[in-house]
């Protein structure tokens, strides 16, 4: 099939990238288990009951997992981002 002519001075429009469904879950994934993490994180600080930050203290390590899993998954994203780009070009 012969290629489509391109008037003299005018480059082609760069092929559209669209963002596939597991990206796209990727993201969300990341950016959900990211702020849960931060909200378990910082609850000991802003809470105002004494029991709440007892308890929200106790389950640190957990928010520290799903800030870590969250960030994980948005790094995860952004190198398949960032392969996609490079091998559309």
């Amino acid at each position: 099939m012969p290629r489509p002519k391109i008037a003299p001075g005018k480059t082609p429009a760069p092929p559209v990238r669209t963002i596939s469904k597991t990206d796209k879950e990727m993201l969300f994934k990341g950016v959900t288990c990211a702020l849960i993490g931060l909200v378990i994180l910082l609850a000991p600080y802003v809470a105002r009951s004494t029991s709440v930050r007892e308890l929200m203290a106790q389950v640190t390590l957990v928010g520290w997992f799903a800030l870590v899993l969250g960030l994980a998954f948005l790094v995860n994203y952004a190198l398949r981002r960032f392969k996609a780009q490079r091998g559309a070009r």
